[in-house]
């Protein structure tokens, strides 16, 4: 398993059907960074054994592109992580270039092909209508950054958190949520909800562990070990503003992002997790939180 060869991306198609969506029925008008001091995915080095996804968009469609931002934020060692390590870098920037590029290959979506890593109280946030949050359970939200999210959450943005694990890790970012809304409990979203079948209909709710696990364990999920009790099921909650419009999904025990950024180093990964759940998955939220 370990000694396959990875299989060229230009050789390895996702399989399904591509969908047809009109650009401007689904996202917002995107404005490039101009700030020096922003930095894009593509600024940083790229880890995958298969070359970084390049592609570009015509100059017609430069500013109407959809943007994967991934967020930055702190850890204060509130919840027992240690220090203000540099967490919300995992995955990146593969997992952002990539996922973005299988967007833009699988859909009519035209996708930034350099993606954006934004601080919250960075004032070009309310131009991206998606932000993205990796290993949340270890982050502590500022006070500044509180009414910020709420008042861009309300307004109609939409976050995805992703790749964290067990009861501890849960109840810590539960309560930072609880900050950003006190009057809004996140809800489970049962499998039946359209969220898992609106562009690829999923026979599960996704539950994606890091390839280590997989490739030396042959694990579907991570180990009590390093997280605790509670890594399974794999669980996607969900937080509503007063329409009904989800404006936070949280995919709790598993980790989607990994299924993105470690797709071309285990053909049996690749088949198992990254094309069959992780990418799926991912398409379908985008799909959804731009469509509603």
């Amino acid at each position: 398993m370990t000694g396959c060869k990875p299989v060229p991306r230009a050789a390895r198609p996702l399989a399904g059907v591509v969908f047809t969506l009109s650009v401007g029925a689904i996202v917002w008008l995107s404005t490039l960074l101009s700030s020096s001091a922003q930095e894009s995915a593509r600024d940083m080095q790229y880890q995958g054994p298969v070359a970084m996804p390049e592609w570009t968009n015509a100059p017609a469609f430069k500013k109407d592109v959809f943007t994967f931002v991934r967020i930055k934020y702190s850890v204060d060692g509130k919840y027992g992580f240690g220090g203000t390590e540099e967490r919300w870098r995992i995955d990146a920037p593969d997992s952002d270039l990539n996922f973005s590029y299988r967007l833009q290959q699988m859909t009519s979506i035209k996708v930034d092909p350099n993606g954006r890593f934004l601080e919250i109280t960075n004032k070009d946030l309310f131009n991206y209508p998606f932000i993205y949050i990796v290993e949340p359970g270890r982050l502590t939200f500022t006070d500044q950054e509180v009414p910020i999210l709420r008042r861009y959450l309300l307004n109609g943005g939409f976050l995805m958190c992703d790749d964290f694990w067990g009861d501890k890790e849960w109840n810590n970012f539960a309560q930072e949520l609880k900050r950003v809304f006190p009057d809004r409990e996140p809800q489970e979203l049962p499998l039946e909800h359209p969220i898992f079948s609106c562009v690829f209909p999923l026979k599960e709710k996704p539950q994606v562990p890091g390839i280590p696990w997989f490739v030396k364990y042959g694990m579907t999920y991570e180990s009590e070990r390093k997280h605790g009790p509670g890594v399974t099921p794999a669980h996607y909650r969900a937080i509503f503003d007063d329409k009904g419009r989800i404006m936070v999904i949280c995919c709790h025990n598993t980790d989607l992002g990994d299924g993105w950024e470690r797709e071309g180093e285990n053909e049996a990964y690749f088949k198992q997790f990254s094309e069959r759940l992780a990418y799926p998955m991912g398409i379908n939220i985008v799909y959804w939180a731009m469509t509603h």
